[in-house]
């Protein structure tokens, strides 16, 4: 009887069995795990479990690892601007290219805002007979870069000097022209700065410069030179509206002190000695019988001088 039980619990056992199995719950994903791949075998044969697998390379004809997008080629065949032709390779080397490299330099030094002291000495250029020398000086001051407005100076009075060739001819043919002398002149003038540049000095200076117009209007106090009867005649000075222009050109040092050189004409009606000697003493000795003409007259001075720009330092609006 207890031989027939077990063998009854035994058979039970065999039938649920199947059951309890496939009522076991699964597990999430339902799919099976990718197999790994197997990694390289050293130099020596052996295998090393710690070393990262490498990832396969990717096949020929793949952009750099990248996947082709809907089963496409590169990024040459989705935009094939991005990627250069051969012809257009060989075209652009072919292709002259200019050498030539263009660097714009901001002013060396500034203007605007700024005083310019201009001290000189003025000599004449275009009278042979007689020379007008005297020291002067200018101020400007910059309303811009380019413009300014200022007042200059010269004084000549103890530096008027008669050419020696002149004398000799007076006193030998007893032959004269009429001479004056100068005894200060004073403008206002308008100064604009058209150009300025660089050059190189003694291949190892870089100066700057800037070339200037300058007019204005002002007088010269002059008075003629008693040459024709100089034992009766005595002139006193006298003003003479005259108007000024002329060229200049500034060689800076540096960023406040420069080397200025300018040739101007002062043009102006001169009063000149009467040539003609009257035939009484009495009307010699009248005043109204000394003056002769009045010609319009160009006096061409050259200035050498230097140019010293207040205040020293500046700033840029907008620097480098």
């Amino acid at each position: 009887m207890k031989q027939a039980r077990c063998w009854l619990l035994l058979a039970a056992a065999l039938l649920l069995l199947p059951q309890a199995a496939s009522a076991q719950p699964k597990k999430p994903g339902g799919a099976k795990p990718p197999p790994t791949a197997p990694t390289a075998p050293a130099a020596d044969g052996d295998i090393e479990l710690d070393e990262p697998t490498k990832p396969p390379e990717p096949p020929p004809g793949d952009q750099g690892g990248v996947p082709p997008a809907g089963g496409g080629g590169g990024i040459c065949e989705i935009d094939p601007s991005a990627c250069p032709k051969q012809g257009d390779i060989a075209k652009l080397a072919n292709k002259n290219v200019r050498a030539d490299v263009y660097a714009v330099q901001q002013i060396y030094a500034l203007r605007r805002g700024r005083f310019e002291l201009m001290p000189y000495w003025s000599f004449s250029l275009n009278d042979q007979f007689v020379t007008h020398p005297g020291p002067g000086i200018g101020v400007n001051y910059y309303l811009t870069n380019v413009l300014a407005i200022g007042l200059s100076g010269t004084f000549h009075q103890p530096f008027n000097g008669d050419s020696e060739f002149n004398f000799e001819n007076r006193r030998a043919t007893r032959l004269a022209v009429p001479l004056n002398e100068y005894q200060a002149a004073g403008t206002v003038n308008f100064t604009y700065v058209p150009m300025y540049g660089k050059f190189s000095g003694f291949n190892q200076f870089i100066f700057h410069y800037d070339g200037y117009i300058v007019g204005g209007v002002g007088a010269l106090r002059t008075r003629p030179i008693a040459v024709i009867d100089p034992d009766n005649r005595k002139f006193d000075y006298d003003w003479r509206l005259a108007f000024s222009v002329g060229i200049g050109l500034r060689v800076f040092f540096n960023r406040w002190f420069a080397v200025t050189g300018e040739i101007r004409d002062y043009i102006y009606i001169e009063q000149l000695e009467n040539t003609n000697v009257a035939a009484t003493q009495v009307e010699q000795r009248n005043p109204n019988t000394w003056f002769g003409d009045k010609p319009l007259t160009n006096n061409v001075q050259a200035q050498l001088g230097i140019s010293i720009f207040l205040p020293f330092s500046w700033e840029y609006r907008l620097p480098k």
